[in-house]
């Protein structure tokens, strides 16, 4: 059973009210009030675990009261917990809400993704490197190596939760982070091309033309947008279920890294419409992962509110 374990503080003069909220909830369990003994902020110290389903009503309540700002709330997952007969009265009462996603958990999760420091622009460099070697020596293997190593796809589920949430500044960031780490990577990945071919270390067969890696790049086509919007689904339903596993095949499964490794070898190379076609791609996987993960958002979130609606109707009749 998914539960979250919530720490909070809370100023006296609010804990009566935070306390009649939480006791009356039935997916709040395993209650803890220590009065006066949190410090930095100071304050009453209350613990308890909230059954998954619940939590979203739970946390949005104690925003209602202002506990977020006049105190301190800290929400972690429970991995392994044994419980008895008042966690499966409050799973009966939630229904099919039980799986519902923790929506301030899943949030954090994305936001976690667009810290930008320094390593962020880092790795798409060397991930461009990487596609580059594996373009020029037409390896495949070393093609989902630098997908993996990429890690813009945390920037481009930025941008789509702060379309989701009408956050200009996220998606300003996040935007600003793809653009300059793309450039970057472009740029190292153009002068390591040029250093490639002037000492002519690339294959034999890639030097003949034979350059299939290349060629399915630089040629977007209607699977190109088919594969982007999958991965688009997939990628967001697997943060808000925090399946990691789903996570990397859609690292796998996008072109982003590879379009732009291969803007920079096709230009070195002077391969003008396998450049163009690949920052097509580039362009083509962004911005429909970015539409598409927005899209995502919006409907697991009027799917689940759905659901609560119609529970909490057969609750009230």
């Amino acid at each position: 059973m998914d539960m979250v374990h919530v720490r909070a503080v809370s100023p006296p003069e609010l804990t009566d009210e935070v306390v009649a909220l939480l006791t009356g909830d039935p997916c709040v369990l395993n209650l803890v009030l220590l009065p006066g003994s949190a410090r930095h902020p100071d304050g009453d110290a209350l613990e308890c675990d909230v059954l998954a389903g619940g939590a979203n009503e739970v946390l949005r309540g104690l925003r209602e009261l202002e506990l977020d700002t006049r105190g301190s709330v800290v929400v972690e997952p429970v991995d392994l917990a044994f419980l008895g007969r008042a966690a499966q009265d409050g799973a009966r009462r939630l229904g099919p809400r039980a799986h519902a996603p923790v929506w301030e958990e899943v949030e954090a999760r994305i936001r976690a993704q667009t810290a930008f420091a320094p390593s962020f622009y880092l790795y798409l460099v060397v991930a461009g490197l990487i596609g580059a070697v594996g373009i020029v020596t037409n390896s495949q293997i070393l093609i989902v190596g630098a997908m993996v190593v990429g890690p813009e796809y945390g920037a481009i589920v930025g941008v789509a939760l702060g379309l989701d949430r009408g956050d200009r500044a996220a998606v300003r960031r996040g935007l600003t982070a793809l653009t300059g780490g793309f450039l970057a990577a472009i740029a190292a990945t153009f002068l390591f091309a040029l250093l490639i071919r002037g000492f002519g270390l690339e294959s034999p067969a890639y030097r003949a033309g034979l350059r299939p890696v290349s060629h399915l790049i630089g040629t977007p086509d209607f699977f190109s947008v088919v594969v982007a919007c999958l991965a688009g689904v997939v990628g967001i339903v697997s943060l808000t279920e925090a399946r990691t596993s789903a996570l990397l095949g859609v690292f796998i499964s996008v072109t982003t890294i590879p379009a732009a490794a291969d803007v920079s070898v096709s230009a070195a190379f002077e391969s003008w419409d396998k450049a163009r076609g690949s920052f097509f791609q580039l362009l083509l996987n962004v911005v429909v992962l970015i539409a598409v993960g927005t899209a995502t958002l919006r409907f697991q979130r009027a799917v689940w509110r759905r659901i609560g609606r119609r529970r909490g109707a057969r609750a009230g009749g």
